[in-house]
C-alpha cells in the first residue's frame, strides 16, 4: 500500500466539505475541549486514521493535555488517568464508532445520560459522529499528516 493522497476533497466537492466544516464548528462550541480531544483521538485510533491521530495528538498536546493521559487513551479501561466522566464519554464513544449490530447498550447509554444530561449526550453525539465523519474522508482519500 502506498501512503499518497489520493484526493483533496475540500478542492473536489467544496460544499460538501463546508458542511462537515460547519459541524466542526458546532462540536467545538458545544463540548468541553479537553473531552472533545479526547474523543476524537479515541475514535480515530480505533479508525486507524493517522492524519487525525496525529492532528489530535499535537492539538491536545498544544491545549495542556498531559502526554501521558493521550498516551493511555489506547488502553484507557485499565488507565487511572480518566475520571468517570471521561470514561462515560470514552465509553460511549467506542460504541458509536463501533455501532455493531446492537448499536449502543443500555449500561453506556444510562451512564453518560447521568453524567451529561440528554443534551450533552446529543453533543457528545454530535462530536462523535463528526469526528468518525473525517476519520472516513481521510482513511480511503489517505490523507497523510504533515512529517516535520
Amino acid at each position: 500500500m502506498t501512503n499518497t493522497a489520493r484526493m483533496d476533497l475540500s478542492a473536489v466537492v467544496p460544499a460538501a466539505y463546508q458542511a462537515v466544516l460547519g459541524l466542526e464548528k458546532y462540536v467545538r462550541a458545544n463540548v468541553d475541549g479537553e473531552l472533545l480531544h479526547l474523543i476524537k483521538l479515541r475514535a480515530s485510533i480505533m479508525n486507524g486514521c493517522a492524519y487525525c491521530v496525529d492532528l489530535h495528538s499535537r492539538d491536545g498536546l498544544a491545549d495542556g493535555i498531559s502526554s501521558r493521559k493521550l498516551f493511555a487513551l489506547g488502553a484507557w479501561r485499565e488507565s487511572p488517568f480518566f475520571d468517570e466522566r471521561e470514561r462515560a464519554a470514552l465509553d460511549l464513544t467506542e460504541e458509536v464508532t463501533r455501532l455493531g449490530n446492537h448499536g449502543v447498550t443500555d449500561e453506556v447509554w444510562s451512564a453518560a445520560v447521568q453524567h451529561f444530561g440528554e443534551e450533552g449526550v446529543a453533543n457528545l453525539l454530535m462530536a462523535i459522529a463528526t469526528i468518525n465523519v473525517w476519520n472516513r474522508i481521510g482513511v480511503p482519500t489517505r490523507m497523510q499528516p504533515p512529517v516535520e
